[in-house]
C-alpha cells in the first residue's frame, strides 16, 4: 500500500448482491447509493470488470477516483475490495464503504471512520480481507423488523418507503461528496444528525405519551 494521506478517499465501495433478483432490495442499498453518486458526477467514469467486481474509474477534483461494486455476493465482498485496493496501492483508510444497516431506521445515515461489523456479513468480509476494521463507512438505515431479518433485507422497499429512500439517497450522495472534498470528519459532523424518517401519525384526539 502507498503512503497517501489517510484523510483522502480514493475508493468508494457499495455493498450488495449481484443479479437482477436482488436489484432494489434493502441489502443492495449500498449499490444504489454509489450508483446515485456516479450520476451526480460531471465527468465520465470508465466502467471495467476485474478483481471479481465491476468498477468505475475517473477524475474527481483533479485526482483519480474509483467506485466499486463487488460481484462476489455479500459475504465475500472483502476479497474483491482487497484485490482492487492492493493493485492500486490504496490503503484501508482511503476506502469508504456504503452499506445497509438494520440498527438504523430508514431515513437515517451514520458515517464512521472505523468500527466493528455489527454482524453485517459484507463488513465482516472486508475486515477479514483488509486485515483491519479501520476504514470509513457510510451506514444507510433500513430498519429492523420484529422477526424475519433475512426476508427483510432481501425484500424490496415498500411503496410508502420509496420517497424516504429517494431523499436519503440524495443525502448520502452529499455525504460522500463532502467526505471526498473535506474529509470524513466534516461529513460526520454535517450528516450524522440528519433524519428523513417517515412522519408518524396519531389518531384524532390521541395525545402522545411522555418518554
Amino acid at each position: 500500500m502507498n503512503g497517501m494521506s489517510a484523510s483522502q478517499i480514493n475508493l468508494i465501495v457499495g455493498l450488495g448482491n449481484p443479479g437482477r433478483e436482488y436489484e432494489g432490495t434493502r441489502h443492495n442499498v449500498g449499490f444504489q447509493v454509489t450508483a446515485a453518486f456516479m450520476k451526480s458526477l460531471p465527468s465520465v467514469f470508465n466502467r471495467k470488470e476485474k478483481y471479481s467486481s465491476v468498477y468505475w474509474e475517473g477524475r474527481f477534483k483533479g485526482r483519480n477516483l474509483l467506485v466499486q461494486h463487488p460481484l462476489t455476493f455479500m459475504n465475500l465482498s472483502g476479497k474483491a475490495v482487497a484485490a482492487l485496493a492492493e493493485a492500486r496501492g490504496i490503503s484501508p483508510s482511503e476506502i469508504i464503504v456504503a452499506y445497509d444497516d438494520m440498527d438504523l431506521p430508514l431515513g437515517k445515515i451514520r458515517i464512521r471512520k472505523s468500527g466493528s461489523s455489527a454482524g453485517h456479513r459484507g463488513v465482516e468480509s472486508l475486515i477479514e480481507y483488509l486485515g483491519t476494521s479501520h476504514f470509513p463507512r457510510l451506514r444507510i438505515g433500513i430498519g429492523r423488523p420484529a422477526a424475519g431479518s433475512i426476508d427483510h433485507v432481501l425484500a424490496e422497499f415498500e411503496d410508502d418507503e420509496k420517497p424516504v429512500l429517494d431523499e436519503i439517497l440524495k443525502v448520502s450522495v452529499d455525504a460522500l461528496t463532502l467526505s471526498l472534498t473535506r474529509g470524513v470528519g466534516h461529513a460526520m459532523n454535517s450528516f450524522n444528525s440528519i433524519s428523513r424518517e417517515p412522519e408518524k401519525t396519531t389518531n384524532p384526539g390521541e395525545k402522545p405519551e411522555p418518554c
